[in-house]
C-alpha cells in the first residue's frame, strides 16, 4: 500500500477551507460534537466565486442568508455564548464595506471571549486589476487593504496569498478558537482571485480532527495558598464571571457555596451563576450592583474572583473594594486576567479548581452572623424588586415596570437578551433568574444593534426555549432588519420594543454630568433655544416615529400597548403566535431605579455651565475613593 500522506486531492482554497472547517471536532469531558454549526453570509464581489461555490457544492454546512454583516457576527457570538464556546458559527463577506462593516461585533466577540470566525473577501493578490471596486489604495504600500483594520481586534488574523499556506495557517485558527483562554473572534482574509484558486492538497489535512479541550487544574502550591487566604479571612465574597458559565461550573458553585456559606455576586455575563433566591446570592455588583452587592464588596478582606475579567463596572471604577486588608483570589484559564488586581493568580478550569476546593473546605464556614447578614440582604432585596415590579406610573410605563412584567411572565428555561442603554443595568439588578441560561447580557461591549441579531443567535442555539428580546427605540434603529432573517428561517422572537424617544440611559448620564440631557432626545432643531437638542424640549418638538408600522412592515406580528394590562395580555397573545412578534411601548426616560454604586467617566474641569462646575465637584469627592492593588 502507497503512503497515504502522498495522496492528494484537487480544491480551490474556498474548497479546501470548507471541508477543512467541516471535519473540525471537539471533545469536551468525553462528549464529542461537531465544532461548526453552519455559515452566515451575504454574497458580493468578494466570496461569491469563492466562498459561496465552495459552500453551494456541499451539504454538511448550513448557509445562512443576512441583511447586515455586523449583525451575523453579532448572531454568531450570541450562539457561541449560548453553546458555552462548545459550538461556533463562521462569516463570510465580500469586500470593502461587506468586510468592514463586521468591525464592531467582531471586536465585541474579542472583548467577550467568544470564538467567531470570519472568512472576508479581499483585493486581488495578482495586483493585476488594480484598484479594484471598493480597494483601499496606499501610496505607501500595495501591501494593505480594509481587512488590516481587524488586526487589533482579533486574537488571529491572517491573509491566504497562496494556497500552500492554508495548510499551516488553518491548525492555528482551530487553536484559537477553541482555546479556553484564547479565543475570541479569528479573520482569515481571502483575496477573491486566491479564493477561486485550485491546488493540489495533500490529503491527510482534511482528515477529522477532534481536538481535546483540556481542564487545565491549577498548581499545588497555588491551591495551597487559596485555601489558606479563604479560611483566615472573615469577610469572603466570591465575584461570579462568565467563565463560570463556560466551564460549564454552575453546579460546583454551588456545593461549595452551600459548604462554605461564601456569598457571591454576579457580573453581567456571570449571572445566573446562582438562582436569585438563593440564600448565599447578594446579586449584581458593581456600578449597576444591588444594595446588598454593593455594600459586602466595599467590607469584604477576600474577593475570589471566579471566570470575571474585572470591568470597570465590576469594580466601580476601582471603588468597589473598600476594605484596606483587602486581598484577591483569582480562578481563570487566562493568566491576563487571573493577574489583574495584583491577586493570588489560580489558573486553571473553574470547575475543577472548585473541585478541589470543595474537598479541602469541607469543614470550612463563614461566621454565622455574616451569613445570616447575607440572607436578609437577600430578601431585603427581593422586596425592594417586588416594590419596583408593582408600581404603577399613572401617565406612562416606567422601565422597572416592563421589566416586571416580561420577568413575571415568563417561563423558568426562557432567555431574557439585552445589551445597550439603561435597560442593561436595571435587568443586572432587577432580574430574577431562575435558569442558568435565562439570562443574556452583552455587556462587555455593550453594543447597541446586539439585541435582535444577538437573539437570533441564541434561539438558533436552543430552538426550545422562548427568547425574549428587550431592546430601546436607539438600539432597534441601528439594526433591526434582521427579524426578517428571524421570519425567513423561522426563528421566532418576542421582541419588547421600549420607544424612550431618544437615548434614555445616556440621557440620564448626561444629567448626572451636568450637561441636561445634551443630544440625547429625538427631537427637532430648536433655534430659538441655541440648537439644544437636550431633554428641556418641549413635546411639540418630538420626532415622531412608527416604531411599531416600521416593525410590522420588516413581517412582524405587532401589539402596541398603552399601559400594564395591554402589556401583560400582549405577552399571553405573543405566545401563542408562531412568528417572531414585537410588543411595542413607550417608557418614561426620567423615571430611573435607584444606584448604588458610582461609575468614573470624567467631566470638564472649567466650564460656562453652572450645573457642570457643580457636578465636577462632586466627581472629585468621588473619585477619592479609587484604589488601586498590587
Amino acid at each position: 500500500m502507497g503512503d497515504s500522506s502522498l495522496k492528494t486531492i484537487k480544491l480551490t482554497v474556498a474548497q479546501a477551507i470548507i471541508q477543512y472547517l467541516n471535519n473540525q471536532y471537539i471533545d469536551v469531558d468525553g462528549n464529542e460534537n461537531k465544532f461548526f454549526s453552519g455559515c452566515f453570509g451575504i454574497l458580493g464581489h468578494g466570496n461569491v466565486a469563492g466562498i459561496g461555490q465552495a459552500i453551494q457544492e456541499q451539504k454538511d454546512l448550513k448557509y445562512y442568508q443576512f441583511r447586515n454583516e455586523q449583525s451575523m457576527v453579532h448572531s454568531a457570538a450570541a450562539y457561541a455564548k449560548m453553546k458555552n464556546r462548545k459550538n461556533a458559527l463562521i462569516c463570510t463577506t465580500s469586500i470593502g464595506p461587506g468586510s468592514t462593516n463586521m468591525l464592531t461585533a467582531a471586536a465585541g466577540a474579542t472583548i467577550n471571549r467568544l470564538p467567531v470566525l470570519l472568512l472576508a473577501g479581499d483585493i486581488f493578490a495578482k495586483r493585476n486589476v488594480s484598484p479594484a471596486l471598493q480597494q483601499l489604495e496606499s501610496n505607501s504600500s500595495q501591501d494593505i487593504s480594509v481587512n488590516d483594520c481587524f488586526k487589533p481586534i482579533s486574537k488571529y488574523w491572517d491573509r491566504i496569498n497562496r494556497p500552500e499556506q492554508l495548510l499551516s495557517s488553518l491548525p492555528e485558527v482551530m487553536r484559537i478558537l477553541v482555546s479556553p483562554s484564547e479565543t475570541g473572534t479569528v479573520m482569515l482574509s481571502l483575496p477573491q482571485d486566491v479564493q477561486s484558486e485550485s491546488f493540489n492538497f495533500p490529503c491527510d489535512p482534511f482528515k477529522k480532527k477532534i481536538w481535546k479541550i483540556q481542564r487545565q487544574r491549577a498548581d499545588k502550591d497555588v491551591i495551597k495558598k487559596a485555601i489558606e487566604w479563604i479560611k483566615k479571612s472573615k469577610k469572603p465574597l466570591i465575584i461570579a464571571g462568565g467563565g463560570i458559565h463556560y466551564s460549564e461550573a454552575t453546579e460546583e458553585l454551588k456545593k461549595f457555596v452551600d459548604i462554605t456559606n461564601i456569598p457571591v455576586a454576579e457580573t453581567f455575563a456571570g449571572k445566573g451563576a446562582l438562582k436569585y433566591n438563593d440564600s448565599h446570592q447578594l446579586g449584581a455588583i458593581g456600578v449597576t450592583g444591588t444594595f446588598g452587592g454593593v455594600k459586602i464588596s466595599k467590607e469584604s478582606d477576600l474577593i475570589i474572583g471566579i471566570g470575571t475579567r474585572y470591568s470597570d463596572f465590576t469594580t466601580s471604577s476601582k471603588t468597589a473594594f473598600q476594605n484596606i486588608n483587602v486581598k484577591f483570589i483569582n480562578i481563570n484559564t487566562s493568566e491576563f486576567d487571573a493577574a489583574k488586581n495584583g491577586a493570588l493568580m489560580v489558573q486553571g478550569d473553574a470547575k475543577e479548581i472548585l473541585k478541589e476546593l470543595n474537598i479541602s473546605l469541607s469543614k470550612y464556614r463563614v461566621d454565622k452572623k455574616y451569613s445570616n447578614e447575607v440572607k436578609k440582604l437577600n430578601l431585603k432585596w427581593d422586596d425592594i424588586v417586588s416594590k419596583i415590579y408593582n408600581y404603577r406610573n399613572p401617565k406612562i410605563l416606567s422601565q422597572g415596570e416592563i421589566i416586571g412584567a416580561v420577568n413575571n411572565f415568563m417561563d423558568d428555561k426562557d432567555v431574557v437578551v439585552c445589551a445597550a442603554g439603561s435597560l442593561p443595568g436595571d435587568l443586572h439588578k432587577l432580574w430574577r433568574t431562575k435558569d442558568h441560561k435565562g439570562f443574556h447580557l452583552e455587556y462587555g461591549y455593550s453594543c447597541m444593534g446586539y439585541e435582535i441579531a444577538g437573539g437570533l443567535g441564541i434561539k438558533m442555539a436552543d430552538p426550545s426555549r422562548e427568547i425574549y428580546v428587550m431592546v430601546g427605540d436607539g438600539s432597534y434603529l441601528m439594526l433591526a432588519q434582521e427579524i426578517v432573517t428571524s421570519i425567513q428561517e423561522n426563528l421566532k422572537l418576542t421582541i419588547i420594543l421600549i420607544d424612550n424617544q431618544g437615548y434614555k440611559s445616556i440621557g440620564s448620564l448626561s444629567r448626572s454630568l451636568g450637561s441636561k440631557g445634551f443630544g440625547t432626545r429625538f427631537s427637532f432643531r430648536n433655534e430659538k433655544k441655541n440648537n439644544d437638542f437636550g431633554d428641556n424640549q418641549p413635546k411639540e418638538k418630538e420626532v415622531k416615529i412608527n416604531l411599531a408600522k416600521n416593525a410590522k412592515s420588516l413581517g412582524a406580528h405587532v401589539f402596541q400597548c398603552k399601559n400594564y394590562n395591554d402589556l401583560e395580555n400582549a405577552l399571553k397573545e405573543a405566545k401563542n403566535i408562531n412568528k417572531t412578534t414585537v410588543i411595542y411601548t413607550q417608557c418614561d426616560r426620567f423615571h430611573e431605579v435607584e444606584g448604588y454604586s458610582w461609575w468614573d467617566v470624567p467631566i470638564a474641569e472649567t466650564s460656562k455651565m453652572n450645573s457642570v462646575n457643580k457636578a465636577y465637584k462632586i466627581y472629585l469627592k468621588q473619585k477619592k475613593d479609587q484604589r488601586f492593588y498590587n
